[in-house]
């Protein structure tokens, strides 16, 4: 993804963000006590001036009760039924570089989402709770290696493994120091 297309995704992410937080009527404030995120930093990212870590993000969508992916939609506009490659909305941490590739953009009405994600060599991300206690994912390795932690239990995972669970505490991503990892998120 180039750079202008990465601003203009931080963008109308940013007008997403805002436009959630004015439909539940809540204050910089409210949505600084609810998420963890200072106001500062929430209006700095509403206005566009910074990009979202993966951690910020997760913090604000489980305030709101959604995933990333699907804020992720709903920043991109119309649900498509069919995403050829060049369409899928992509996003890329900047602080971790990790990046995720929404290969099926959930509608309105549709729970299911597909998410190929790529954490580089030694990166780690990690999560306080779920968007949705007892969001279920199946996690399927395709390359590299990983550690995951979820509600206290921890995994290592290598290419071809797949880690089906549900969420309702804290998780955290580490890839494996040489290799990173790339994996298929399948979220129910």
């Amino acid at each position: 993804m180039g750079e202008a297309a990465s601003i203009d995704m931080d963008q109308r992410i940013a007008r997403r963000l805002r436009a959630l937080r004015d439909d539940r009527g809540w204050s910089l404030d409210e949505l600084a006590r609810r998420s963890g995120v200072s106001r500062a930093s929430l209006s700095r990212l509403e206005n566009g001036e910074v990009s979202p870590t993966a951690q910020v993000l997760g913090r604000l969508c489980a305030a709101h009760g959604l995933t990333v992916s699907r804020l992720m939609v709903q920043a991109e506009g119309e649900f498509a039924p069919l995403l050829r490659p060049s369409a899928q909305p992509h996003w890329s941490d900047p602080e971790t570089g990790m990046t995720r590739r929404f290969l099926s953009p959930p509608g309105q009405a549709l729970a299911g989402e597909v998410v190929r994600c790529h954490l580089p060599a030694g990166a780690r991300i990690a999560y306080e709770r779920p968007p949705r206690p007892g969001l279920e994912h199946h996690l399927v390795m395709e390359e590299g290696g990983l550690a995951i932690t979820v509600d206290g239990r921890s995994y290592d995972l290598t290419a071809g493994d797949c880690l089906r669970y549900q969420l309702f505490g804290a998780s955290s991503f580490m890839a494996d120091e040489r290799t990173g990892a790339r994996y298929l998120l399948f979220i129910v």
